[in-house]
């Protein structure tokens, strides 16, 4: 009789960890797709708004050097002064990369990926 009661506990306790293990499965996917999405829909705005900051950076950029350009009577002046600024504001970026870009960007996904 005792051990009856034991083998009906045991079987008890295998349908519950089965069910246990089921339960933590789904949770875990669910939390999988939830953190995929938001990590694919910021990938998506950012893309979004870099293209469009970029379009108004190129056409910006165009006409800053027209107007050096004919500031100086030479386009190629123009075009160059315009060229050296970007120039310059890369190697400054490149310097100051760790702190203005890597680190946002570390935060705000270890914010998607552990603060849920």
């Amino acid at each position: 009789m005792a051990f009856d009661k034991l083998k009906d506990n045991t079987d008890n306790i295998q349908e519950q960890a089965q069910i246990y293990f089921e339960k933590s499965a789904s949770y875990y996917k669910l939390w999988g797709f939830k953190v995929a999405m938001k990590s694919t829909t910021m990938i998506l705005k950012f893309t979004l708004i870099l293209l469009c900051f970029s379009m108004v950076l190129l056409f910006g950029s165009i006409a800053a050097a027209l107007a050096i350009g004919v500031y100086f009577d030479n386009y190629a002046i123009g075009f160059s002064f315009v060229g050296g600024f970007y120039l310059l504001a890369t190697f400054l970026l490149f310097l100051v990369k760790e702190k203005v870009i890597e680190g946002p960007i570390l935060e705000k996904f270890s914010e998607i990926f552990f603060n849920d």
